[in-house]
């Protein structure tokens, strides 16, 4: 069985870093979604792609994995670059370039 382990990025609509810290594991798709003939809502065959769980630190992630038995592959984070500014940097004056 395949997953992924990966520690999720920030929503666009939080300005925080809340719920970031975790990492996740997730099951890889083992069937391909397609339109339920019904009511055309996307379906799959395997309920394991609803499954996500948790973990504290990457290593826990990868731990549980190994236990298990389970292939991994392991998305590392992104560095948050901030760019400092202060709110005079609003209205500071700066030349034109011609």
């Amino acid at each position: 069985m395949k997953v992924k382990i990966y520690k999720p990025s920030k929503n666009a609509m939080q300005s925080g870093q809340a719920n970031s810290a975790k990492w996740l594991l997730e099951y890889e798709l083992a069937t391909p979604r397609r339109p339920e003939p019904l009511m055309g809502w996307i379906a799959a065959n395997d309920t394991l792609n609803q499954v996500r769980m948790k973990f504290d630190s990457k290593g826990a992630a990868i731990a549980f994995a190994e236990k298990e038995g389970w292939e991994y592959a392991v998305n590392e984070a992104h560095a948050r670059k901030v760019k400092p500014q202060n709110y005079i940097d609003n209205f500071k004056y700066r030349p034109s370039e011609e």
